[in-house]
């Protein structure tokens, strides 16, 4: 080989490096979520004021928000209000609980799947709305009714993410847990636990949705109080913009509830690395 010396290219310095995009930050990215609602919100207030859209069919968003701000001065929007997230609470309760109970069960012990698994299974294609009419005839049409729904809509989705998400774990890592040395509790709190949150957290907001969509139905059958009963009693007297103001009631409480539930995953699954949108 020649004496010729070949020359080495010099390392890039960090400098030289591209830095890669800055993400928005928290703040900034809240503003920009307000930014499709603030537009929605809008448009509708201009459709009403140009004619666009009959006061009697759906009036302007600054007279509901209006009549928001009516009910709530004089204190009725907050009685119905606190009623309606009572049934809700102790509903999500009921078949949460049961969901997490029967669904630990079928995913951990082949006993439990084959004895629970296929009565949920069929009972999952019955719509839980549908049942209304049996409802009433087994448990009445009074507060047991409205709380069974949302227990009955709570419950599927919370029942399946749980046993999807204790079948999904790696059987390794918890062989990998048994040869280290640890117990039944500790494989069950170190290893299944973690490993099937993701799945649960999932099937926990899909059941807050479901359960809000049951009290709906539920406050709508022979109710004294609640958002539901509020509208019901709204649509008698042709009053569109309580029907209107009660369906942006239900709407902000799903995402308020659905916000909370991020907040509580981010913290609690910190130690998860996920993709993240650019």
């Amino acid at each position: 080989m020649s004496g010729t010396t070949l020359a080495r290219s010099p390392l890039p310095t960090p400098a030289a490096v591209a830095a890669p995009a800055a993400r928005p930050t928290r703040s900034g990215r809240r503003w920009r979520r307000a930014v499709s609602p603030a537009l929605l919100l809008a448009g509708w207030e201009l459709a009403a004021r140009s004619g666009l859209l009959p006061a009697e069919k759906l009036p302007a968003a600054s007279t509901v928000l209006h009549t928001g701000w009516r009910l709530a001065r004089d204190g009725t929007l907050a009685g119905h209000l606190f009623d309606s997230l009572a049934r809700a609470g102790l509903g999500l309760l009921i078949g949460g609980g049961l969901a997490l109970l029967l669904g630990g069960l079928a995913g951990l012990l082949r006993l439990g799947d084959d004895l629970v698994d296929p009565p949920v299974q069929m009972a999952r294609m019955l719509p839980h709305l549908g049942l209304v009419p049996l409802l009433i005839i087994w448990v009445g049409i009074g507060e047991p009714l409205k709380i069974t729904l949302v227990a009955l809509g709570a419950f599927f989705p919370i029942y399946f993410n749980t046993y999807a998400g204790i079948r999904d774990i790696d059987e390794r890592l918890v062989e990998a847990a048994r040869t280290c040395g640890l117990g039944q509790l500790a494989r069950l709190r170190h290893v299944i636990l973690p490993g099937a949150l993701p799945a649960l957290f999932l099937g926990l907001r899909l059941a807050i949705g479901a359960a809000w969509l049951s009290l709906v139905v539920g406050e709508q059958v022979n109710a004294q109080s609640g958002i539901g009963f509020l509208m019901m009693e709204a649509r008698e007297f042709s009053q569109t913009d309580v029907v209107v103001l009660g369906l942006l009631v239900y709407a902000l409480l799903g995402l308020a509830s659905d916000l909370a539930l991020r907040v509580v995953e981010r913290r609690t699954l910190s130690w998860r690395r996920g993709l993240r949108a650019s």
